[in-house]
C-alpha cells in the first residue's frame, strides 16, 4: 500500500513513516499489521477517526492469497520466491493503475530484471536452460501486438499496457504468452461490460487495461498449462 501510494508521487517508499492521509499522525507499528489493525481499528484512524480506504485491506487480502496458491503450487522454492516477487509487484502496478491510470516504467524494469534474474538462478542452481530465445519471443510477441493495438486505437491503448505486456510475455514465452494475452481481453470485456451496465462506468470513462493484464498473467502462471491441455484434449476429442 505505500508503493501504490507514493511510487506515482515519486517519494520514498522507506522514509518517512507511515502516517494518516487525513490527519498526518504518524501510524504505530502496531496499527499497521496487515488486516489485523483494520480489524481492530474498525476501519478508523485511531487519531482523528477517519474511515480508511477499504483498499488497504483488501490489497492486504489478496497478496497474503496470492502468497498460499503460490506456496500450494510450488511449495519453498526459488519459483516460488521469485512469483511471489512478481505477483506483489503485480498487484501494486494494479491498484496504482486503477487510481492513476498508470503504469511506472521502474516497476516493469524490476519485473523484466526479476524475470531475467530467474532464469539464471534455474540454469545455475538447477541446470535449467534459460532459454532465452523463447523469452525474448514471448516479449516480441507480446509487445508488439499491443503495440500494433495501439497504433490503431490511436492510442486507446496505454504505452505502460504494451510495456508490462512485453516484460511479461518474456516470463511466459511463446507458448503461454497467446493464452494470457486471450485471458485478459476476455476479463477485459467482461468487467468493462459490467460496469457499464451497472453505469459504475460511462463509454467515455477511461478503464485502466493493467489489472487485466495482471489477472491474465496470474492465471496463466497457475493454470495455463492446464487451460492448454483441456483445450486441446477437446479440440482432439
Amino acid at each position: 500500500n505505500v508503493c501504490i501510494y507514493r511510487i506515482p508521487r515519486e517519494e520514498s517508499i522507506a522514509f518517512p513513516s507511515s502516517r494518516c492521509p487525513s490527519c498526518g499522525t504518524r501510524i504505530s507499528w502496531y496499527d499497521n499489521i496487515p488486516l489485523v489493525s483494520y480489524l481492530f481499528l474498525l476501519g478508523r484512524c485511531r487519531s482523528c477517526k477517519s474511515r480508511i480506504r477499504i483498499q488497504y485491506p483488501l490489497v492486504e487480502v489478496i497478496n497474503g492469497l496470492s502468497y498460499l496458491i503460490l506456496y500450494s503450487y510450488f511449495g519453498f522454492s526459488l519459483d516460488f520466491i521469485f512469483y511471489a516477487l512478481i505477483f506483489s509487484i503485480l498487484i501494486v502496478i494494479s491498484f496504482i493503475d486503477i487510481n492513476e491510470m498508470l503504469i511506472p516504467d521502474i516497476l516493469v524494469f524490476i519485473v523484466l530484471f526479476l524475470g531475467i534474474l530467474h532464469k539464471l538462478l534455474n540454469y545455475l542452481t538447477y541446470d535449467i536452460s534459460p532459454g532465452f530465445l523463447n523469452s525474448f519471443g514471448g516479449l516480441l510477441i507480446a509487445g508488439g501486438l499491443f503495440f500494433t493495438i495501439y497504433l490503431l486505437s490511436r492510442g486507446g491503448m496505454g504505452d505502460g499496457d504494451i510495456t508490462l505486456m512485453a516484460a511479461l510475455g518474456f516470463i511466459l514465452g511463446t507458448r503461454l504468452v497467446f493464452l494470457s494475452i486471450l485471458l485478459s481481453f476476455i476479463i477485459g470485456a467482461f468487467v468493462s461490460i459490467f460496469l457499464l451496465l451497472t453505469r459504475l462506468k460511462t463509454r467515455k470513462d477511461p478503464i485502466p487495461f493493467g489489472p487485466f493484464i495482471v489477472i491474465a498473467f496470474m492465471i496463466t502462471v497457475l493454470w495455463g498449462e492446464d487451460i492448454l491441455y483441456l483445450y486441446w484434449s477437446l479440440i482432439y476429442s
